[in-house]
Protein backbone atom coordinates (compact mmCIF):
# COMPACT_ATOMS: atom_id res chain seq x y z
CA UNK A 1 0.00 0.00 0.00
CA UNK A 2 2.32 2.70 1.15
CA UNK A 3 4.72 1.36 -2.47
CA UNK A 4 1.91 1.98 -4.52
CA UNK A 5 0.71 6.01 -2.63
CA UNK A 6 4.86 6.72 -3.04
CA UNK A 7 5.02 5.60 -7.03
CA UNK A 8 1.59 7.31 -7.32
CA UNK A 9 3.28 10.72 -5.41
CA UNK A 10 6.01 10.44 -7.59
CA UNK A 11 4.58 10.20 -11.10
CA UNK A 12 2.17 13.02 -10.24
CA UNK A 13 5.31 15.47 -9.27
CA UNK A 14 6.38 16.36 -12.76
CA UNK A 15 2.40 17.31 -13.44
CA UNK A 16 3.27 20.54 -10.44
CA UNK A 17 4.63 22.37 -12.55
CA UNK A 18 8.15 22.78 -14.56
CA UNK A 19 11.13 21.85 -13.63
CA UNK A 20 13.76 23.65 -15.72
CA UNK A 21 14.36 27.01 -15.70
CA UNK A 22 12.37 28.01 -18.68
CA UNK A 23 9.17 30.80 -18.22
CA UNK A 24 10.57 31.16 -14.54
CA UNK A 25 10.53 34.53 -13.07
CA UNK A 26 11.08 36.10 -9.45
CA UNK A 27 10.36 38.96 -7.68
CA UNK A 28 12.85 40.30 -5.22
CA UNK A 29 13.21 43.76 -3.28
CA UNK A 30 15.72 45.44 -1.90
CA UNK A 31 15.99 45.94 2.16
CA UNK A 32 15.38 49.38 4.46
CA UNK A 33 18.94 48.93 5.51
CA UNK A 34 20.90 47.80 2.45
CA UNK A 35 19.99 48.80 -0.76
CA UNK A 36 21.94 46.53 -2.33
CA UNK A 37 20.28 43.19 -0.59
CA UNK A 38 18.40 40.61 -2.62
CA UNK A 39 15.35 39.89 -0.40
CA UNK A 40 12.79 36.73 -2.33
CA UNK A 41 9.37 37.97 -2.56
CA UNK A 42 7.98 35.39 -5.26
CA UNK A 43 8.50 32.81 -7.78
CA UNK A 44 6.38 32.96 -10.84
CA UNK A 45 6.75 29.62 -12.84
CA UNK A 46 3.15 28.56 -13.92
CA UNK A 47 3.21 25.88 -16.84
CA UNK A 48 1.47 28.56 -19.16
CA UNK A 49 4.82 30.13 -19.97
CA UNK A 50 7.73 32.83 -20.08
CA UNK A 51 5.35 35.73 -21.53
CA UNK A 52 2.63 34.45 -18.39
CA UNK A 53 5.15 34.67 -15.69
CA UNK A 54 7.16 37.56 -16.92
CA UNK A 55 3.99 39.50 -17.17
CA UNK A 56 2.69 38.96 -13.41
CA UNK A 57 6.14 39.49 -12.30
CA UNK A 58 5.93 42.35 -13.71
CA UNK A 59 2.17 43.44 -12.05
CA UNK A 60 3.44 42.12 -8.84
CA UNK A 61 6.46 44.54 -9.00
CA UNK A 62 4.34 47.17 -9.86
CA UNK A 63 2.15 47.05 -7.30
CA UNK A 64 4.34 46.37 -4.63
CA UNK A 65 6.29 49.23 -6.05
CA UNK A 66 3.53 51.53 -6.35
CA UNK A 67 2.04 51.42 -2.49
CA UNK A 68 2.19 54.66 -0.32
CA UNK A 69 5.92 55.12 1.31
CA UNK A 70 7.39 52.48 0.00
CA UNK A 71 10.81 53.27 -0.27
CA UNK A 72 12.71 49.90 -1.47
CA UNK A 73 12.99 48.64 -5.00
CA UNK A 74 11.39 45.90 -6.03
CA UNK A 75 12.40 43.92 -9.75
CA UNK A 76 12.08 41.11 -11.46
CA UNK A 77 14.57 38.97 -12.64
CA UNK A 78 14.17 35.37 -14.78
CA UNK A 79 15.60 32.06 -13.69
CA UNK A 80 14.70 30.66 -10.04
CA UNK A 81 15.60 32.18 -6.87
CA UNK A 82 19.24 33.08 -6.49
CA UNK A 83 20.93 34.72 -3.69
Amino acid sequence: MKKAFIIAILLLLPSCGPLEEEGIYTLYRASVLDENMRIHVATFNAKAGNDYNQGNCRIAEDLFQSQPRVIVKYWCEKGSYRK
